[in-house]
């Protein structure tokens, strides 16, 4: 893995504020344990909320500056974690999702 890859689980996502506007980052699925197909990109369907109010949530934390946000859907809580890539395993971390090195 490289310095920039993250796992995460499916109910986190990415999301990235830049001058013209917010962009999901896309991620791959490399295990999933349910039983049928669903595609986790439908947030309305897997945890109720739209795109949009994920969005205007993101807004209201940090009045929608430019940067790498986080939103944990399962919980509702959302995060800012500054301009830089390494801001998101930070605060990954923080939310008790993943280890300093994976190998431990």
């Amino acid at each position: 893995m490289s310095e920039s890859t993250v796992v995460y689980p499916h109910y986190i996502r990415i999301v990235e504020r830049k001058p013209n506007g917010w962009r999901i980052r896309k991620g791959e699925i490399f295990y999933n344990r349910l039983p049928v197909s669903i595609d986790l990109q439908d947030f309305e369907l897997m945890y109720g909320v739209s795109e949009q109010q994920m969005i205007i949530e993101l807004f209201r934390i940090n009045g929608g500056r430019q940067g790498y946000y986080l939103a944990n859907l399962r919980h509702k809580k959302y995060y800012y974690c500054g301009l830089e890539w390494s801001g998101i395993k930070r605060q990954l971390l923080e939310i008790g999702i993943g280890r300093e090195d994976p190998n431990e």
